[in-house]
């Protein structure tokens, strides 16, 4: 968030352990991941990081982690597997984009295309190759692992705004977030077409293709431009509170999925207001915005969080983000949820 200056508030120290190391700015671990993406890619700054503590059964036994100490992974190295598996995904949707592909309506009339389904699949192969051990838990299908429970899951959406894609529009985009004993400690926005990639990490500045953003200040709610992927999403009661917000804005805008979250964390836009949001479709921002300097929170000013394990089935939550606190409080007045 920012104060009324125009200094950027931190994103506050990562609460996750750090390993020992004489060398104060370590290196980044290679990666076979790595190694394979295309140049422009390897190119994007990777600042260094620190480590996630997790349990030796959900920790690095599996190919890809040599060399680290039992029970811990290398925050880094989650990082480039996020990233590997966000070029993965990309590879199978720029193949697809803008050409026929069958559409098929979900029990909740949701549109799912084969890209959906390709992409998925390609990520949960990087994913499970560096950490067999992990959990993952996709939009498309669901829970991944023979364990009830992980430390480690992986929460995906391989096409959030799938009506975009299926329309010719690029400003869909992948999400990708990792959750560390239930907390978004990784997130991943990735708009495949366009080539931006935004990346937050718990305790670290967030990035766009490696280069670090902020959001922007904003007084107060008469000034702010709003986004939301669309007025018709909202029903009864959530319909009243977001037209009461709607009507004190400056400017609202509509039509932009996960890329509306992403302009907030680049500090172009002021607010982002959505109902009925999966917890695929919000995981993966929680660590972008908060790393930007912004707030993320429900309707009522909670945390987001959602304790995920094989029993667990997607719930609907009411999102509201804002770059600015003063814009973000107001916001939620306005909405007065109870």
């Amino acid at each position: 968030m920012l104060s009324s200056s125009s200094t950027t508030t931190l994103p506050p120290a990562s609460p996750l352990p750090r390993p020992a190391s004489a060398n104060p700015n370590p290196r980044l671990l290679p990666s076979a991941a790595a190694s394979a993406r295309p140049a422009a890619v390897r190119a994007r700054g990777r600042p260094p990081m620190g480590s996630v503590r997790a349990s030796p059964a959900a920790g690095s036994a599996g190919p890809g982690a040599a060399g680290l100490e039992e029970g811990v992974v290398a925050t880094e190295r989650l990082v480039e597997v996020a990233h590997g598996a966000a070029d993965a995904a990309g590879e199978v949707l720029r193949k697809y984009f803008r050409q026929r592909v069958e559409i098929i309506d979900k029990e909740d009339q949701s549109p799912v295309t084969i890209a959906d389904r390709e992409a998925e699949e390609a990520m949960v192969s990087v994913i499970l190759k560096s950490f067999p051990n992990h959990a993952i838990f996709g939009e498309e299908n669901g829970w991944r692992c023979v364990e009830k429970s992980a430390d480690y899951v992986w929460v995906l959406d391989p096409i959030d705004g799938t009506k975009s894609f299926i329309t010719g529009k690029p400003l869909f985009g992948t999400l990708i977030a990792l959750l560390h004993n239930g907390k978004p400690v990784i997130g991943v926005i990735d708009q495949p077409i366009l080539r931006e990639r935004w990346v937050g990490v718990d305790g670290k500045k967030t990035t766009l293709n490696g280069q670090e953003v902020s959001v922007r200040s904003c007084n107060v709610l008469a000034q702010a431009y709003l986004y939301t992927t669309s007025p018709h999403l909202f029903e009864g009661d959530a319909e009243d509170a977001f037209i009461r917000v709607r009507n004190k804005v400056k400017v609202p805008l509509y039509g932009c999925d996960c890329y509306a979250y992403a302009l907030l964390a680049s500090g172009c836009v002021d607010l982002v207001v959505e109902s009925g949001l999966k917890p695929y479709d919000f995981l993966s921002l929680v660590p972008v915005i908060e790393g930007a300097g912004g707030s993320i929170t429900d309707w009522k000013g909670s945390k987001l969080h959602w304790p995920v394990s094989s029993e667990s089935r997607p719930t609907s939550f009411n999102v509201v983000a804002a770059g600015d606190a003063r814009v973000h409080k107001q916001a939620l007045d306005t909405l007065q949820w109870r």
